[in-house]
């Protein structure tokens, strides 16, 4: 079990994942050039990075390469979480995640957190529970945050965002061991309450396609009324075409708990500009 030095060390990482203050975190994932190749908005790492640190945003999440080609090249700084997990959407099964780095390699590359996808449901299920609790306890022994995202996806799942599902997914990754879990929204405060109230520790919620501003920032606002602990949200981020001025509104939601339309407020006016 860990000691007093590794729990220190966790918790000094923690916070530079999340905002000491108000105990919640924006985090744009942007491991998305493994899963579906080099997309708009993940181009240029390099860009991409500086531009939601320039919102604001709290950590970015990333495989090796982000660390190489695209992390803190003179910009603004912001935490880094690295993806231990992979898939590409070409594969036989994208819902197989491998585990593609370690926690040490992330410890020496400078990274702040680590983070592991694990699909409820798949028919790798199995193997992939394995990974998580095999990572969660050596994050605890070098004192890693460690970031799971938890999805409710296979054959047997029949609503990928259900309350049951979506809870019992959470739940599943703080009896495992993680920090911090990421996992879809419900749809509604009330429903996503079940699921925070239900995982011992701070859950964010995740986005999805690109789609509208208006109803992104309502989904957060929502997310944030059912005690989420903050967003893990990409392409409505990254492929937004004020990348730092969207991230800048999620903040006002997250951190400062300005409702949606004041957020997209500040957002078309940061816009006309």
């Amino acid at each position: 079990m860990p000691g007093v030095t590794t729990m220190r060390g966790k918790q000094i990482r923690l916070e530079r994942i999340m905002n000491r203050d108000t105990g919640t975190t924006v985090i744009v994932p942007m491991d998305h050039g493994v899963s579906s190749g080099p997309i708009a908005g993940v181009i240029d790492l390099d860009e991409s990075v500086n531009l939601v640190a320039q919102g604001g945003a709290n950590a970015v999440i990333g495989h090796i390469g982000l660390a190489m080609h695209g992390h803190r090249r003179g910009g603004p700084d912001i935490g880094l979480i690295l993806h231990l997990s992979a898939s590409t959407d070409m594969g036989p099964d994208p819902n197989d995640k491998v585990i593609v780095n370690t926690v040490t390699n992330a410890l020496k590359m400078g990274a702040d957190g680590v983070s592991v996808h694990c699909n409820i449901g798949a028919d790798s299920e199995a193997r992939m529970l394995e990974d998580l609790g095999r990572i969660a306890v050596e994050c605890m022994e070098w004192g890693m945050p460690l970031l799971a995202m938890m999805y409710p996806r296979g054959p047997n799942v029949l609503n990928e965002k259900g309350k049951d599902e979506v809870k019992h997914a959470a739940r599943v990754a703080s009896e495992l061991g993680a920090d911090i879990v990421k996992t879809p929204y419900t749809g509604d405060p009330d429903s996503f309450r079940e699921v925070t109230t239900g995982c011992h520790v701070p859950v964010v919620v995740a986005g999805g396609a690109r789609g509208d501003d208006l109803a992104t920032l309502q989904m957060v606002e929502g997310a944030m009324e059912g005690g989420a602990a903050g967003i893990s949200i990409g392409r409505n981020a990254f492929q937004h075409p004020h990348p730092d001025l969207f991230v800048r509104a999620m903040t006002q939601v997250v951190h400062e708990r300005r409702s949606a339309e004041e957020a997209a407020e500040i957002l078309r006016a940061g816009t006309r500009t």
